[in-house]
């Protein structure tokens, strides 16, 4: 069973700097790729970026070049870094796991961005 945990969300000024961590386990090697998405309050959930077991990375228009996305294979984590937060980035952030074509998802870590 793959379980993921994601954690680093909380309250940051506009402007300011977040990293998102998400810690898998149970998965050995058969990740093909992590992602993450988000779901702000009202809206549907929505992806914000990709990176496979090869280590390209893709990002959705909203997030790219504010947003990035990294990995530590040691410590089965995955990381999204973000700069330069927006308001409209406040959403739930959640971290999924491709594996065996089956998406595994995690419960989520808030972020929200103040003015």
């Amino acid at each position: 069973q793959v379980q993921l945990v994601e954690s680093g969300g909380g309250l940051v000024q506009a402007g300011g700097s977040l990293r998102l961590s998400c810690a898998t386990s149970g998965s050995g090697s058969s990740i093909v790729a992590m992602g993450w998405y988000r779901q702000a309050p009202g809206k549907q959930r929505e992806w914000v970026a990709t990176i496979t077991s090869g280590g390209t990375t893709n990002y959705a228009d909203s997030v790219k070049g504010r947003f990035a996305m990294s990995r530590d294979n040691a410590k089965n984590t995955v990381y999204l870094h973000m700069n330069s937060l927006k308001l409209e980035d406040t959403a739930v952030y959640y971290c999924v796991a491709l594996v065996d074509a089956i998406n595994y998802w995690g419960k989520g870590t808030l972020v929200t961005v103040s003015s």
